[in-house]
């Protein structure tokens, strides 16, 4: 069994994963350098459901991916489930440390593929650093840079793991409060119930906090942020002191668990990271009916899905790859044997 890493990290992660492939692209270090992990055989005894009839991918021999954050291993197993499903023989290199490691598997071959963020291929693996508003336009863009670089992206999934302002429910009804622009408007009102919980960098990054207050015109002091570490926003954005407001990622489980409510982004200032297959483009070429196995998966997957799943692991305890299992099971993509 795995053990569950707190979806907290992926702040850090994200971050992390940003400066890291700088470096190692930079470098051209060797890919176990950057994180690359031995894979293992997938053993499940699983039989085609509303995937894999006929058994499409018989014969094929395809590897899986991830990174090493909760998310992402569950998509890394639910890929290399359906591939099982229609008959591949699935080898399981998930988890592996930084997005570099994960992204340069898929792209040298080494691995066949992964579930990716568009923010991140465009911003992060593409340089480019102003995002796409439009979810399905940044998709284009990024589908259609990355061919260039031997990778096929395929049709993305409404899961879209980005960053959001959360409240508790008693402070949502006391303050009337659905959307980002409602928090702007409460900062001008009564600009002492305008205090927010955010990370240490997210109070300085112009993506973050500091580009947020500039696209809504929020009036939000100094002295109403407090900075701590992401694990502890979610504590304190769930207590509703010493802040009305904390910074989430959208798909963490914890908001479920801790029954706190996501404020819409209404004026789109956060960039998409809606998840997608990243694939090898040779592997495609190959195997071209993966598209027709992957897509009524990522078809099911939106951030309601992944904050039950992501909650399975970070706050249950259980196993990420029988969740994976499970939720396909349960939907009727396979079943088991």
């Amino acid at each position: 069994m795995r053990r569950p890493r707190t979806a907290g990290r992926r702040a850090t992660t994200r971050r992390a994963t940003t400066r890291r492939a700088a470096l190692c692209v930079a470098l051209l270090a060797p890919a176990a350098g950057c994180g690359l992990v031995s894979g293992s055989p997938m053993t499940d005894a699983v039989q085609p459901g509303s995937i894999g009839r006929g058994q499409p991918l018989k014969g094929a021999k395809l590897t899986v991916t991830s990174k090493e954050f909760t998310e992402q291993i569950i998509l890394g197993q639910i890929m290399g489930l359906a591939f099982k499903a229609a008959g591949a023989q699935v080898v399981d290199r998930t988890s592996i440390q930084g997005s570099i490691g994960a992204r340069e598997a898929v792209r040298s071959g080494t691995a066949d593929g992964m579930y990716e963020y568009t923010g991140t291929g465009w911003i992060t693996y593409l340089g480019n650093t102003t995002p796409v508003v439009d979810p399905h336009k940044q998709w284009l863009a990024v589908r259609k840079a990355d061919r260039a670089n031997g990778i096929t992206w395929l049709a993305p999934s409404r899961l879209n793991n980005t960053y959001a302002l959360a409240v508790n429910d008693r402070l949502q009804k006391k303050y009337r409060v659905r959307t980002l622009s409602d928090v702007a408007a409460l900062s001008k009102k009564q600009r002492p119930a305008a205090t927010v919980c955010v990370e240490n960098e997210f109070a300085s990054r112009d993506d973050g906090l500091t580009g947020m207050k500039k696209k809504y015109g929020m009036d939000i002091p100094s002295g109403n942020v407090s900075k701590m570490s992401g694990g502890v926003v979610y504590t304190q954005a769930s207590q509703g002191s010493p802040c009305a407001f904390g910074e989430v990622f959208t798909t963490d489980g914890r908001i479920k668990a801790m029954r706190l409510n996501v404020l819409r982004d209404d004026r789109n200032f956060f960039p998409n990271y809606n998840a997608a297959p990243e694939m090898n483009a040779a592997t495609m070429k190959k195997y071209p009916r993966i598209a027709q196995v992957l897509a009524p998966v990522t078809r099911a997957l939106n951030n309601k899905v992944a904050r039950e799943l992501n909650a399975k692991v970070d706050v249950e305890g259980q196993d990420p790859h029988q969740v994976a299992k499970d939720w396909m099971v349960e939907k009727g993509f396979l079943k088991a044997s």
